[in-house]
């Protein structure tokens, strides 16, 4: 029997953190190693295990597979998270990338200059309460189900979900306007691999703090 996914990346959210809600949201438990040095970063480098000298790298069933984009691809066709055929996984790729374009602008404002910050923030609310948000309002008022593809549970809710949360924490009036995500968030949130990793003590990262910040800065020399 396989043992558990190793996941490798620093102690923080960053890019492995939906590599993390979907193995959790799958049932799946999970290792992490947790790269604190430059020096941990630079072993595996040398021993070949980042493809692209980069991280987040995960070891699964014998691989040890880079980009997260794969990674989740081959998370959500091994556990069923990802459609039933082809139009279903081309629909769910299409509204995984536009989560990922909000997502994107996330990351960036980590390391946004204080002096762009509020402008960047600005930026961020009016694309997600114009642009993002009524986009997915749109797909589950057009088919009425509990599901964005398929009637039901794909890596797509799953990565909706934590998007969602992750701008209540930026504004929570922004999903205000949007019953039908508001009612989805809380029909995710109630399943209970979800409900489990939203608890105090999953392996579910905080928001980051400036320290954090700083020590990536110090590993990743960005």
């Amino acid at each position: 029997m396989a043992g558990k996914p190793v996941l490798h990346h620093f102690n923080g959210r960053g890019r492995m953190e939906c590599i993390r809600w979907l193995l959790a949201a799958a049932g799946v438990e999970f290792e992490e190693k947790f790269i604190e040095r430059p020096e941990d970063l630079e072993k595996l480098r040398k021993d070949g295990k980042l493809m692209f000298e980069q991280v987040p790298m995960v070891e699964i069933d014998g691989m040890t597979l880079v980009q997260t984009r794969a990674i989740l691809n081959y998370i959500a066709t091994k556990y069923d998270l990802y459609g039933k055929d082809v139009k279903e996984r081309t629909l769910i790729d299409m509204y995984t990338e536009g989560i990922v374009d909000v997502t994107e602008m996330m990351l960036q404002l980590i390391l946004c200059p204080p002096d762009q910050k509020e402008a960047k923030i600005s930026m961020i609310k009016d694309r997600t309460k114009n642009r993002y948000l009524p986009a997915f309002e749109k797909v589950l008022k057009s088919h009425g189900q509990d599901y964005l593809v398929g009637n039901r549970l794909t890596r797509v809710d799953i990565h909706l979900l934590e998007l969602l949360l992750y701008i209540e924490e930026l504004d929570s009036s922004l999903l205000a306007p949007f019953p039908l995500l508001k009612a989805l968030k809380s029909r995710l949130s109630s399943l209970p691999n979800v409900k489990k990793f939203l608890q105090p003590g999953s392996q579910r990262k905080p928001p980051v703090d400036a320290k954090q910040i700083e020590e990536a800065r110090k590993l990743f020399k960005f």
